[in-house]
């Protein structure tokens, strides 16, 4: 028997306390799964944010930290935390994503806002380009940046994708490292953020790059807030560099009611829901790495406490 915490938003457990455990006994494990566990006695936690301030030296017996989420951010600096952590890769999270962002690439693509929203029944056919003939870059191509990328090719888009350290995917550009990330922008009529979030990355689209784009390009963030420079965002804008910015994640959630963000008509606000982890899918994942954890094996998709993700 193990004792397995669930350190999460009090409301993340209603949705886990019937999945999480099914999920561990199928996979042969015998375990207690609580958010009420003496400290002295939790052996793995399975964790979604809550502060940033835990102790993780209170728990004498723990052997891993499992994520529930894909960002890391918040504990991925803590001193306290010694033992293995592992991220969450669920496809879940994957389908989420690219239903999210493929949605809103053809949004903006197609030009659907304005046969929406058009009070005065203008008459002004003006048809699209052909999603060949569209450039799109993705910066960041982990798990959901390549779903992402590679649902959009299928469509037809021309699809730049780039990373960190080289990647090869199946009908993307695919570019790497500091020096091919102005590369990857330049010239993208729409650019999708799916970057994590390190002090390398803080402020990725700022001015100088922002002023790379199309003229009159569209930005996606359904990545990590703080990826973007609001201030510059918000002047490219003002200018028409940028035509529109459809945000799904900010510095600060839930986003003031008085951000200029709000009040401007080429932003589209999302409330932090491009995707979620799915407690069924989510909950395979975990109980996955459990029986690994206590077979010997080696955990799925643990964090590079270097990279920071």
């Amino acid at each position: 028997m193990i004792n397995v915490l669930f350190m999460a938003p009090q409301k993340s457990w209603a949705a886990y306390k019937t999945e999480l455990p099914a999920a561990i006994a199928e996979v042969g494990v015998t375990a207690h799964v609580s958010p009420d566990i003496p400290d002295e006695e939790v052996d793995y936690i399975v964790y979604g944010p809550k502060d940033t301030g835990t102790d993780f030296t209170a728990y004498p017996r723990l052997k891993a930290v499992l994520g529930l989420w894909a960002g890391v951010e918040s504990i991925v600096g803590n001193e306290t935390l010694t033992v293995p952590l592992a991220r969450m890769v669920d496809p879940g999270l994957a389908n989420g994503m690219v239903e999210w962002v493929t949605g809103h690439v053809l949004r903006h693509h197609l030009g659907m806002d304005a046969h929406i929203v058009n009070p005065d029944h203008l008459w002004a056919p003006s048809p699209p380009p052909l999603a060949r003939n569209r450039r799109v870059t993705i910066l960041g191509l982990g798990e959901l940046g390549t779903a992402c990328g590679t649902a959009l090719a299928r469509l037809g888009f021309d699809v730049t994708g780039w990373s960190r350290t080289p990647r090869s995917v199946p009908d993307l550009r695919c570019l790497a490292g500091p020096s091919e990330l102005e590369t990857a922008i330049d010239g993208a009529e729409i650019l999708v953020l799916l970057l994590p979030l390190t002090p390398e990355t803080e402020n990725t689209l700022d001015a100088p790059r922002l002023a790379r784009l199309s003229p009159g390009a569209v930005v996606l963030n359904p990545g990590r807030g703080a990826l973007v420079d609001d201030t510059a965002l918000l002047a490219a804008l003002e200018s028409g560099q940028v035509g529109h910015a459809t945000l799904d994640t900010f510095r600060t959630e839930p986003l003031p009611a008085d951000h200029p963000y709000w009040q401007n008509d080429q932003v589209t606000v999302t409330p932090h829901i491009a995707s979620a982890t799915r407690p069924d899918t989510a909950s395979v994942v975990i109980a996955e790495n459990l029986r690994r954890a206590i077979d010997g094996a080696p955990l799925l998709h643990l964090v590079d406490r270097s990279r920071g993700y």
